[in-house]
């Protein structure tokens, strides 16, 4: 594991590599946060940030009472419409800006890996920021890019204006595939989002794709239940 990141990220890169080399099925119990923060040598709080991430994206789902499991694929319908965070906030006369929270050089997780179609060996940049509208905390999200396509570009660059980035380097944007679902929010989310852990939040699954046909982008995101709203027309 890189020592270059946070604890939790390599104890929950570690434990989604796991899961996806078939480790635990789906349905099945992780062990109990005792057992794996004693596997992982680390306090269970460490721990416990790891798998509450694995919450937030929906890989692993906690049942009062019972544990943490992996979580089984649901059922979803095809909508069409726009959930481009400037575009919303600019329709609704907000002003959008964003917050860097982190941004550093990695290697992909294998479900990374599968969606941006990479090859072995190619390393991503990881970045985390907070999305405002008027300076309303509104989206908390973790975007995974391709080391590569941005490879040219100034950090400033990508996490501030990712997108006209891209076209600057000659790259012609395409559309992209949803997934929305609900989710509470944990403590980190909670704080970064001024909620209160429990509360509501959408969670998001985007990847975005050059006309070309590549993906460049994976994105999780966490959305303010109360201050965020998707109107989508079919």
């Amino acid at each position: 594991m890189s020592e270059n990141l946070p604890v939790y990220i390599q104890i929950h890169d570690e434990l989604q590599r796991n899961i996806e080399r078939g480790v635990w099925k789906i349905g099945e119990r992780l062990p109990s946060e005792r057992a794996l923060a004693l596997r992982f040598n680390v306090s269970r709080m460490t721990l416990r940030q790891a798998v509450l991430t694995l919450v937030e994206e929906g890989i692993v789902e906690r049942r009062i009472g019972a544990g943490t499991f992996i979580a089984r694929e649901k059922v979803h319908e095809k909508l069409t419409g726009t959930t481009s965070f400037s575009e919303l906030m600019h329709a609704q006369g907000k002003v959008p800006r964003s917050e860097l929270i982190s941004y550093f050089l990695t290697r992909p997780t294998a479900v990374e890996s599968e969606v941006l179609q990479l090859e072995e060996g190619a390393l991503i940049v990881r970045m985390e920021r907070i999305r405002y509208g008027d300076d309303e905390p509104i989206c908390y999200e973790i975007a995974a890019i391709p080391h590569e396509l941005v490879a040219n570009a100034a950090k400033h660059e990508v996490s501030k204006h990712f997108y006209q980035t891209l076209k600057d380097l000659g790259h012609a944007i395409g559309g992209n595939t949803q997934k929305i679902s609900a989710s509470v929010a944990n403590e980190k989310t909670a704080e970064l989002l001024k909620l209160k852990r429990g509360d509501a939040v959408l969670r998001l699954r985007q990847i975005s794709y050059l006309k070309s046909g590549q993906p460049f982008e994976y994105v999780l995101s966490r959305y303010a239940g109360n201050r965020f709203e998707i109107l989508l027309e079919k």
